[in-house]
Parts: structure tokens; sequence; C-alpha cells
């Protein structure tokens, strides 16, 4: 992180976790709420992205209301093939997030495909490219937390 993070940074921070206008060009609403422009937004996005303070700027799709599915998948894997197995599983396109976890199973990611088939035949991808076990855990009931760091 290159730079810290001003008074600017900290209010578009806030403000990038609420709702997106769902315009052609978004940023102009924001700029104008800030009372900034439209390309200092933009580059603060930039900046605020590039310098690790936004690990992710996008939208979030539900993907069972479009027709797909998804699933938390675990592994247990060796301490000291880790990261060739994570290597294998992030090739993925299918796979939407990977985090490593101090335990028995150590690594935790999730499935994201165009139907429930893809489900099982990424995870079966997965065990045949790695020789371990995918265990899926698939969504029994939906929780909306509604995650919001304030800057």
């Amino acid at each position: 992180m290159s730079e810290p993070l001003d008074e600017m940074d900290r209010k578009l921070i806030n403000r990038l976790q609420d709702d997106l206008p769902l315009t052609s060009r978004p940023f102009v609403q924001i700029a104008e709420e800030l009372d900034v422009d439209e390309q200092e937004i933009v580059d603060r996005t930039r900046r605020l992205r590039d310098d690790g303070y936004l690990t992710r700027f996008g939208p979030f799709f539900d993907a069972e209301a479009l027709g797909g599915a998804f699933c938390l998948c675990a592994m247990s894997v060796p301490e000291d093939r880790f990261q060739e197995v994570l290597t294998k599983v992030n090739a993925h396109a299918e796979v939407a997030h990977n985090y490593e976890r101090d335990h028995r199973l150590n690594m935790w990611f999730v499935l994201a495909t165009e139907n429930q088939d893809g489900i099982a035949s990424t995870a079966a991808a997965i065990e045949q490219e790695t020789g371990l076990q995918v265990l899926l855990f698939p969504k029994e009931q939906e929780f909306f937390i509604g995650f919001r760091v304030t800057a």
C-alpha cells in the first residue's frame, strides 16, 4: 500500500460499498455526492484497487437466481503440496474464492457453475488432478449478512 488513505479515499470506500447507480456512468453520481469530478472518482478507485485497499471491486451475482449453482468446498491438503494444489484448483474458472485455513480442512473454496451438474464435474476434475478428495457443502439455507467495513 503505497499511499495512506486520506479523507476522500475513506468517503469513497464507504460509498462504494453501497449500491452503485445503475447507469452508463455510475461514477458521475458518486462524484456529485462527494463534490468532486468523475475522473477523480475513477482515478481514486483504480489507485485504491491497485494499492490493495480494495481487494475486490465488482458485482455480486446470485448464481442460483440466474439458473446456475454454487457450493462451498473444502479439502485437506498436505502442507508440502499446498501451493501445487492451490494452483491446480485456482486454474478452474469455476473457482470463485479460495481461502487457506488453520484446520485439518485447510483449503476452502466456492464453486460457481452454470448448473448443478457443473459442481459435481468440476469437483471430480479437481480430485482427478490433485488426487485429493473435495468435500462439498451445499447451501441449506441462505442468510444475507450485509457485510460492510467502515474505512
